[in-house]
């Protein structure tokens, strides 16, 4: 409002010194007092058309063509002020209003050929051919003024449409990401729930058995409360450590139960993974100690995860390098790859079970453990990374 209506006070001021030269230069002589007069109120109406064109576009446009109709009828032509008119034009078309904007096309076409006419008609001075070329003269303005305003609304709804598919994708890859995380978590909670299910389920077989056999053979008795003081004292150590044991079978039978996999597994995953033609540089420093049964799941996957995304996008010629260092409070992994990489968002779609281990899945095993995992390219190429776990009460 303010740069327009800084415009219309520089329009308005220019048509009051053209209306003061075309008195001064007679061309009035012929025209009535109210005519003359009736230039004023014209003049300001397209100077206002200016200034309001962006808060009522609508309205403005009708206004103008008012203006220009007026003009038509006082037979009195405000040449500056017409500028307003170019102006109105451009901005029906730029806007969302296809009506406007056709209104604005029609009045384009018509109101250089009616001004012609009316001109031609109460100047004997004016030729055909000056007429013609007038006539094309004003269309060809008019209608470049429309084009750049339907230019400018057609660029606009692309970058509407542009913002809104960006914040709609950006809204999928938000909830994919927190179905990623819950997939992971309900992974994480069903590893735990199976440590507890067997253990519970165990305690209280022995529970029954113990109550049955109590009065009979007190020695049978005697030996289930011995397992189920034993079984409750595992399912305390392993609740501490967040992570036990895990159905090795994915039919979904319950009687076959193994430990989790640890580093003692990583070198036979390494072998694995050799095996199917991706070279692999594995080494362990440090010296290796019993590590707490989550640290050692969560290193586990992070290394089979690794290397499951380096067999995937890293290429034909990639390989990849393993580093497991223990240090005096935390275990620090290293995986790195000299491939061709691949963009994070094909890593946070998931692993090779697609079930979720993807970054997203990392970030949740190594804030189970209060670690640290840093990803990305590597320099050179590759992707890189890097974790570290602590240890408690290993300082």
């Amino acid at each position: 409002m303010w740069v327009d209506g800084f415009w219309a006070a520089c329009l308005l001021l220019l048509s009051a010194i053209w209306l003061e030269s075309e008195a001064t230069a007679g061309r009035y002589a012929t025209l009535e007092h109210w005519q003359v007069l009736a230039a004023l109120p014209i003049t300001l109406t397209l100077c206002a058309v200016v200034w309001l064109r962006r808060r009522w576009p609508q309205w403005m446009l009708v206004a103008a063509g008012a203006a220009g109709l007026a003009q038509l009828f006082v037979q009195v032509f405000a040449v500056i002020p017409d500028f307003a008119l170019l102006v109105i034009v451009y901005t029906a078309a730029s806007g969302q209003v296809r009506w406007a904007s056709r209104a604005a096309l029609a009045g384009a076409f018509v109101a250089p050929t009616l001004a012609t006419v009316f001109l031609f008609q109460h100047d004997e001075n004016s030729g055909t051919f000056s007429a013609v070329v007038g006539t094309i003269f004003l269309t060809v303005c008019m209608l470049l003024a429309w084009v750049l305003g339907d230019s400018l609304r057609t660029r606009r709804a692309y970058y509407m449409q542009l913002e809104e598919r960006a914040a709609r994708l950006e809204k999928e890859r938000e909830a994919q990401a927190k179905m990623a995380v819950a997939a992971e978590r309900a992974r994480i909670a069903r590893e735990l729930h199976d440590v507890v299910a067997h253990n519970v389920s165990v305690m209280v077989v022995q529970a029954d058995g113990a109550a049955y056999v109590l009065d009979s053979t007190p020695d049978q008795a005697r030996q289930a409360l011995g397992t189920i003081s034993a079984t409750g004292r595992q399912a305390l150590a392993e609740m501490r450590r967040l992570l036990g044991v895990l159905r090795t079978s994915e039919d979904g039978d319950p009687g076959e139960y193994v430990p989790q996999p640890g580093v003692e597994q990583l070198t036979e995953l390494v072998e694995q993974v050799r095996g199917t033609g991706l070279t692999v540089d594995f080494l362990i420093e440090g010296t290796p100690r019993p590590l707490p049964s989550g640290v050692e799941l969560t290193a586990y996957r992070i290394v089979q995860e690794a290397l499951t995304n380096t067999r995937k996008h890293g290429g034909p010629q990639a390989g990849a390098r393993v580093r497991v260092t223990y240090g005096p409070d935390e275990l620090c992994l290293l995986a790195e790859d000299d491939g061709r990489g691949a963009q994070a968002e094909l890593y946070e779609e998931g692993g090779a079970d697609g079930l979720g281990h993807g970054l997203i899945g990392m970030r949740e095993r190594v804030g189970m453990v209060g670690g640290h995992l840093e990803t990305g390219p590597r320099p050179g190429g590759g992707f890189r990374i890097t974790a570290r776990l602590p240890l408690p009460g290993q300082r």
